[in-house]
């Protein structure tokens, strides 16, 4: 490590010679401000400040330069300076925002403006957020987000999605810089493999966002912003292990060349410790060996235009299944395992055209292959997405702020299963989707502001699709109450297979009632903010919401007709999820900070006059995350959790021993962080602190996962005999939380800038 720092060094010592250098400190109430980006604004030349708040800028520009400096939670400073020196000192100082309002997001409007001034309701959360409780995964770090919950789908090998106000995980639209990247065949594996030591924010929108992304952004979208290269550390390096035996390692480095500047991510995970503590013979947590490789290029334009490109890699090897499955067992009858091998590709970026008016062309490209066996059933799919689009960002007198763009994209899906044709005939998906948007932000006046939209989409397969939008923004003089009215539509089409896992695994049959219809749905949002601060500058910060959103044609699997099937088929009435969510933040002046949230919502549908709660839905969460700083000893401490309500679960029959609705759970995490005088922070802690786990009889007859103890009827319906008193079947489906009990957990994170 000492040779690579020397070397590093001696590059920098050696380019600084006839060039420019800008070095000062950064500072908040006389204390210094770690990892705030400085960097020349129209460029890709900048840097971080180190742990003292130093930072050194070095460029060949020369003349009059606007330098822009940023961090979250401080207001942006836009500082003009001339770099006719060869080395000039600039200290700066930052001032609090007095709330996350001020900051910049792009997901809403697909522009970046201020939260204040979004007419769409973003969330935003910082690395800062997701460290609270550090995680392998984005996956996983989603269960401290409000009205956000990420679900386990199959008890043995533990894929899963994210679900937003009660929506499923395919009606989630996961997106990089702003980029189509999840989708189809890789939603329930896409949110794992990002490296966080690239992540900037992450912004969450809830409710449709199909005018500007698509059908497929029904639910919400989940937009993960990756950090420029030139505001990134050198090296950054974060891992952790837990008394489990995972071990996750996430390293961060950007080097550069002649207008260029890249920034290269590793994340790599691995466990590979058998634990079966509810004594079901089958592992409590699935072994994964995964590795995720990251690269970003910004190159540097005449005029300052934008020319981004970035690529991703991923391949995960994961197996769930009996304690003494083994890979040579894999496809067999003989040991019980679902072994899933995952091979991903992914590039994007944004290049602007070299024109008066502001054109960008978005570009997005992703290859997704999967091999995998669920006991002795074989499943194998690849599916190929490119995506393009050029938008022109313009503006029509004082009041409009006008987007408009035209967008295709292509996908390719083919398997070995019904989906795509059978046993003589294999006909794999095509789908060609070109659409146009357009999109009209309206100033009606200082206090008010109009967000109009519709977007236009031709499915080869399903023909037209029409998506309007409407959002209205409103708030008082002083900016401190804002209220947000939004109602749009959203459309989608379901491919089973790759999006329910329950399809594929158990022993149930998969059964289609008809060629499925796409779903269409009408959402509204009703969107309340106000924020508070008191004489010793406690900042407060309400946000409530109140949603509803109804679909016609919903796709729906039915478990409960037939205890041996899963039936898919349009549901011949309409589905609602309606709810409310409010969110506080609380920062004291003396260190203490909570943010905490719920959501009580109502998720059923409505077939022949009778009206059913969702499976797998929850009608009330809770989550919070309680952070103290000591300075004393400079130690932070992380306090963070949520709660959920029952949920109904999937059961085999009427005489399923098992209980009907789950019970009310807790998941709890404490931490402490010791930053030391050299850099290195050492954080440890304990995960699910309660210790809770599903009930140890959530997999139905684990002892006989092949059925070969199960007699059948004429008919071809389970027996009730001594061996099965119930007349069950193996089925993994019973399934809403993870297995994995409480354990302990220590790790290391080191910058060098």
């Amino acid at each position: 490590m000492k040779l690579i720092l020397k070397i590093i060094a001696i590059c920098y010592l050696g380019s600084s010679y006839s060039q420019n250098v800008l070095k000062g400190k950064i500072t908040h109430n006389n204390m210094p401000i770690e990892m705030v980006d400085v960097f020349i604004k129209g460029t890709d030349i900048g840097t971080v400040t180190d742990k003292n708040g130093h930072y050194k800028l070095i460029t060949k520009l020369t003349g009059n330069q606007k330098i822009i400096v940023s961090f979250i939670g401080f207001k942006t400073r836009v500082i003009k300076v001339n770099f006719s020196d060869k080395e000039k000192v600039l200290n700066i100082v930052l001032e609090e925002m007095k709330t996350a309002l001020e900051e910049v997001v792009v997901s809403g409007t697909m522009k970046p403006v201020k939260r204040l001034e979004s007419p769409v309701p973003v969330e935003v959360y910082s690395p800062s957020f997701f460290v609270k409780n550090p995680s392998p995964s984005i996956f996983e770090s989603m269960q401290n987000v409000n009205g956000v919950r990420p679900q386990v789908n199959c008890s043995v090998c533990n894929t899963g999605d994210i679900h937003i106000n009660g929506l499923e995980g395919p009606y989630t639209f996961v997106l990089i810089d702003g980029m189509p990247i999840v989708s189809g065949l890789s939603t329930v594996y896409g949110l794992t493999g990002i490296p966080q030591a690239l992540i900037k924010r992450v912004e969450i929108v809830k409710g449709p966002a199909s005018t500007l992304y698509g059908s497929e952004a029904v639910g919400g979208i989940i937009n993960i912003i990756t950090k420029k290269a030139a505001a990134a550390p050198t090296i950054a390096v974060e891992s952790f292990a837990s008394s489990w035996g995972e071990v996750n390692t996430d390293i961060g480095l950007k080097y550069g060349f002649e207008k260029v500047n890249g920034l290269l991510g590793v994340n790599y995970f691995n466990y590979q410790n058998p634990i079966d503590e509810n004594n079901d013979g089958f592992t409590d947590l699935t072994l994964q060996n995964r590795i995720s490789l990251f690269n970003k290029f910004s190159f540097e334009r005449k005029n300052d235009r934008i020319f981004t490109l970035a690529g991703r890699y991923v391949y995960e090897d994961r197996w769930g299944g009996q304690m003494s499955w083994e890979p040579r067992f894999r496809g067999g009858r003989e040991v019980y395992g679902e072994s899933i091998y995952t091979s991903r590709w992914e590039t994007f970026g944004t290049y602007q055209l070299p024109t008066n008016e502001k054109l960008n062309f978005q570009y997005s490209a992703n290859g997704h292959s999967q091999n995998s066996f669920y006991g002795d059933t074989f499943y194998k799919a690849d599916q190929y997405i490119g995506f393009g689009q050029l938008v022109w960002d313009t503006s029509f007198g004082k009041s409009h702020d006008i987007l408009m763009g035209l967008a295709y994209r292509y996908t390719y899906y083919d398997d070995n299963t019904p989906a795509t044709g059978n046993n003589l005939v294999n006909t794999p998906s095509v789908i060609h989707l070109p659409g146009i948007f357009v999109q009209d932000e309206i100033a009606l006046s200082t206090r008010n502001k109009l967000l109009l939209g519709v977007r236009y989409d031709h499915n080869s397969v399903h023909d037209n699709i029409f998506s309007p939008r409407l959002n209205y923004k409103w708030n008082s003089e002083d900016q401190s109450d804002v209220i947000r009215i939004s109602i749009g539509n959203g459309f989608r089409v379901a491919n089973v297979f790759t999006e329910d896992h329950a399809a594929l695994t158990g022993n149930r049959d998969v059964y289609f009632e008809e060629q499925l219809r796409p779903e269409t749905s009408w959402n509204t949002n009703v969107n309340y903010v106000k924020k508070m601060v008191s004489e010793n500058n406690t900042i407060f910060t309400i946000d409530a919401s109140a949603f509803y959103t109804y679909f016609d044609n919903k796709i729906i699997p039915d478990y409960e007709t037939d205890p041996s099937k899963i039936i898919y088929d349009n549901l011949e009435g309409n589905a609602v999820s309606r709810g409310v969510s409010i969110n506080a933040d609380i920062n004291w002046q003396n260190g203490l900070s909570i943010i905490a949230g719920a959501t009580l919502m109502d998720v059923a549908t409505t077939e022949n006059g009778i009206t059913e709660r969702q499976l797998l839905t929850e009608s009330f969460s809770g989550t919070w995350s309680v952070s103290y700083k000591v300075p004393t000893i400079d130690v932070k401490l992380d306090y963070t959790g949520n709660v959920y309500a029952p949920m109904d679960l999937p059961l085999l029959g009427g005489t399923d021993p098992r209980s009907p609705t789950s019970p009310w759970y807790s998941i709890q995490n404490v931490q402490a962080t010791k930053r030391f005088k050299n850099g290195i922070e050492v954080f440890g802690g304990v995960k699910n602190l309660l210790n809770f786990t599903p009930p140890a009889n959530s997999i139905a007859r684990a002892f006989d996962p092949f059925d070969k103890a199960v007699e059948y009827d004429a008919r071809g319906e389970v027996l009730a005999t001594q061996n099965n008193p119930y007349a069950l079947t193996f089925d993994p489906a019973y399934v809403f939380a993870s297995n994995q009990g409480i354990r302990m957990f220590l790790g290391v994170r080191y910058n060098v800038f």
